[in-house]
């Protein structure tokens, strides 16, 4: 079965307890690792993945305190960049170990998770492609690495960790992106008696890509870092009452 890093340093953490707290002549047992953040799992009484090594660990504790109620453990944080030298023959030892990868185990907690986790967002990204789902006038954006954006929640979602800081950038960039913004377009689906004309080009209808407008961005590369001019061009999409707001 793998197993993922945190279980592994559980598993090393607990074959050292189990040899250190059976020595019958020691009373005082000190445990230096790199893995602090894995030895508070041990004393973490909540549900976790790892309680089937909590266990083991307790058992082993157990035996010791019981043995002289006077026995200590303590667990030192040695990190890797102290280059402490048995880290370091380890560590060298390690990388020279050829392992046969095999596929992970669906019994695991994290296998499990992940697995739901990822069918989530490819169900998002495959409803997000039609445009009844999206809507039509949904403008397309690419990240700043020029890749098309498709829908997440990891890593603060695929569009809110650029501008979800700010409401009102928030709600300003929705509008401009959905195309429920001051321009001709907009008018015409809403308000046809309105008018629609572009006073800064030759086409009869003003869209997203008016000359007034294309001279902060450019809405040929479609890159979502680009609309982020919004923030200081506060007349650029924007309705008349919220300019007066």
């Amino acid at each position: 079965m793998n197993i993922n890093f945190t279980e592994a340093e559980l598993f090393a953490i607990g074959c050292r307890i189990d040899k250190a707290t059976k020595l019958h002549d020691a009373s005082k047992t000190v445990i230096i690792t790199d893995a602090i953040p894995a030895v508070k799992q041990i004393f973490d009484t909540s549900i976790h993945p790892y309680q089937i090594h909590l266990i083991a660990i307790s058992k082993s504790l157990r035996e010791f305190f019981n043995r002289n109620p006077h026995n200590s453990i303590s667990f030192w944080d040695c990190p890797d960049s102290i280059k402490w030298s048995p880290h370091v023959l380890v560590d060298n030892e390690l990388k020279h170990i050829k392992i046969n990868h095999i596929l992970p185990s669906r019994m695991l907690w994290e296998f499990s998770r992940k697995e739901d986790c990822d069918s989530i967002i490819r169900r998002w990204q495959m409803i997000f492609q039609a445009f009844d789902y999206k809507g039509r006038n949904f403008l397309d954006l690419n990240n700043d690495k020029g890749e098309h954006i498709r829908p997440t929640y990891t890593k603060g979602g695929a569009w809110l960790k650029h501008f979800g800081l700010s409401n009102s950038l928030c709600a300003w960039i929705t509008r401009l992106i959905t195309n429920h913004t001051s321009i001709g377009e907009y008018r015409l689906r809403f308000f046809p008696k309105e008018s629609i004309a572009c006073p800064f080009s030759n086409y009869p209808i003003k869209t997203r890509r008016c000359l007034q407008y294309t001279k902060c961005w450019n809405p040929s590369r479609e890159s979502i870092m680009d609309i982020l001019f919004l923030e200081f061009n506060s007349e650029a999409f924007c309705f008349q009452d919220s300019i007066s707001a």
